[in-house]
């Protein structure tokens, strides 16, 4: 039978479905002959997610020395953090041991102080980086990628700035979720799309502005819900004399004015309840080639199976639940962050090809392992300390138990105890906090000194081609923060092939922009509003459905039947 809980840390109440039962009965682990069953969760879904998403900075670079060599480098880490940092190569080198800072347990103390003093003593990776990466001295979480600058959790991607998110693309600036794609300037969770600016959820696009939920269209304008189209504006057919007449304005004018004009026109036109393709049994949204998978959001790729509360995961994932970037041929996982190629292990951040493993942060290779951090290619170790597997049974039966005690078991690591400043976090970018909400609850807040600043160029022409390299040179300002900002020759580059404006934000205030325009990660439930001839007397579509826009949302809300109808 589900039950209803509500959430200890926002109030909201929540219900514990009976899949959620059944999955917390297979997840729970077994020590010393004895089953350890996992309790129901104390906070609702989108606080679990907001603390998994807590210990993740991802894009917020500092200066500062390696603690090992004293040489200068890139990091997460700011200056003046309590943790102890070393660059990627001494990191993953065999010039130190992490074994070395083993520990006992102490049953007096709390299971969450003990491995926050293990977090401050044992060594930090700086910058999440991979060695297969070429000229990408500034990006994070990220692989064979090359001459990419500003940009994080980008695969397979080349010449990459100021974006996230970015699978094997090229040339693209200040976008979000870019798949497969060329020369794309603010664009968000597009694939199969090629120099265009300002789109959202095309696929197989080309030389477009202004685009949302499109597919297959070239040299359109100011269009949503159209597919298979040629020289479209505003969901009318023109021709390429009109469209190259509107197109060289926005190049030689700026895009501003035209961006407010199309997002209130599109306001008018329907929006589909969900982006879920090719998918059986999901709720959630941009969920592909899934099944049974439920309040997630962003499952890719080759998708998953029996997931739920799960955010950007996937690649044959299975049996997961409030995890996030994490799946990647692994199974049985449960509030993880950053993980693939794991089995049956819970409560870990930066797993990979591990299992049975519990409450570790950046571990690999790891199997039987309790409290554990750094460690490569190890069995049964707790705190660092290396056990025989009898006692590693003992000894973590014992700890559980105590965890049950605290009521620590089943629950991730507290926001209290995250490496980093929350301000500093994917947390907040999905779940924004003011300075004072963050010193309120006790979180870690870091103002952002990252910048001196100077006496700014503030005038730039909106038209590129009156842009001289010497903007190379200038230092700008921010319209939106004040904060000082350059431009760099390879996006200046794409700005004068792409024909757009110098920006006026800087680049943190872009990404904030672009994350605005993500609806919240909480579904509603709704009925469809299409009011189109065939849905009887009443006049209103009787469908219902989960979907992440709010009742209160401006937007028109259809189904998938009535959507595609809409479609031209």
């Amino acid at each position: 039978m589900s039950e209803k809980k509500k959430c200890i840390e926002c109030g909201e109440r929540f219900v514990v479905e009976d899949r959620d039962l059944s999955f917390y009965k297979k997840i729970s682990p077994t020590f010393n002959g004895i089953v350890f069953n996992m309790p129901l969760p104390q906070l609702c879904p989108k606080c679990r997610l907001q603390r998994r998403w807590a210990v993740r900075n991802q894009s917020k670079l500092y200066k500062r020395k390696c603690d090992f060599s004293g040489k200068e480098m890139v990091s997460l880490y700011a200056p003046d953090s309590k943790h102890v940092v070393y660059s990627e190569d001494i990191w993953w080198s065999d010039k130190w041991d992490p074994m070395k800072y083993g520990k006992e347990y102490n049953n007096k103390k709390s299971v969450f102080d003990q491995f926050r003093e293990l977090q401050l003593q044992i060594p930090r990776r700086g910058m999440q980086q991979d060695g297969t990466n070429e000229n990408c001295e500034y990006t994070t979480f990220g692989m064979n990628n090359k001459n990419c600058y500003l940009a994080f959790a980008c695969f397979g991607s080349e010449d990459i700035y100021y974006s996230s998110w970015s699978v094997m693309s090229r040339d693209i600036v200040d976008c979000l979720l870019a798949f497969n794609s060329e020369l794309l300037y603010e664009c968000i969770h597009c694939d199969k799309c090629y120099k265009s600016i300002h789109c959202k959820n095309c696929n197989g696009c080309s030389e477009c502005y202004f685009m949302e939920d499109c597919s297959n269209c070239q040299n359109c304008i100011g269009c949503k819900n159209i597919t298979n189209k040629q020289y479209y504006i505003y969901n009318q057919p023109s021709t390429k004399k009109e469209y190259e007449r509107l197109r060289a304005k926005l190049q030689r004018e700026g895009f501003e004015s035209e961006k407010e004009k199309y997002d209130k026109w599109k306001l008018l036109q329907p929006n589909r309840y969900a982006h879920i393709i090719a998918s059986e049994n999901c709720d959630g949204d941009y969920i592909y080639n899934s099944k049974n998978c439920h309040n997630c959001f962003g499952i890719f790729t080759s998708g998953a199976e029996s997931c739920q509360y799960c955010h950007m995961c996937g690649s044959q994932a299975k049996d997961m639940a409030d995890c996030a970037m994490s799946g990647y041929s692994s199974e049985l996982l449960y509030e993880m962050q950053a993980t693939s190629g794991a089995y049956k292990s819970a409560f870990v951040s930066f797993c990979r090809f591990s299992k049975h493993v519990y409450y570790c942060d950046s571990i690999s290779s790891c199997e039987h392992c309790f409290g554990c951090i750094g460690l490569n290619n190890k069995k049964y170790c707790i705190f660092n300390k290396q056990y025989t597997k009898d006692e590693y049974e003992k000894k973590v039966a014992e700890i559980v138990k105590n965890m049950e005690k605290e009521g620590e078991w089943g629950e991730y690591f507290p926001i209290q105890n995250s490496p980093f400043p929350y301000n500093n976090t994917l947390a907040q970018d999905y779940f924004p906090l003011s300075k004072k909400e963050i010193i309120d609850r006790e979180y870690q807040y870091k103002a952002d000194d990252r910048f001196k600043p100077t006496k700014p160029v503030t005038v730039l022409d909106k038209d590129i081609e009156k842009v001289g390299e010497e903007i190379l040179e200038a230092v700008l300002s921010c319209k939106s923060c004040g904060k000082n900002y350059k431009i760099i020759p390879q996006e200046y580059r794409l700005y004068k092939i792409l024909k757009v404006s110098i920006p006026r934000k800087c680049p943190d205030c872009r990404h904030t922009t672009r994350m605005s325009q993500i609806k919240a990660l909480k579904l509603h439930h709704r009925q469809c509003m299409c009011e189109e001839p065939g849905h009887g007397h009443e006049g209103r579509c009787k469908n219902e459905f989960e979907t992440t826009y709010a009742p209160d949302r401006p937007e028109k809300v259809y189904c998938e039947e009535c959507y595609q109808k809409s479609v031209l």
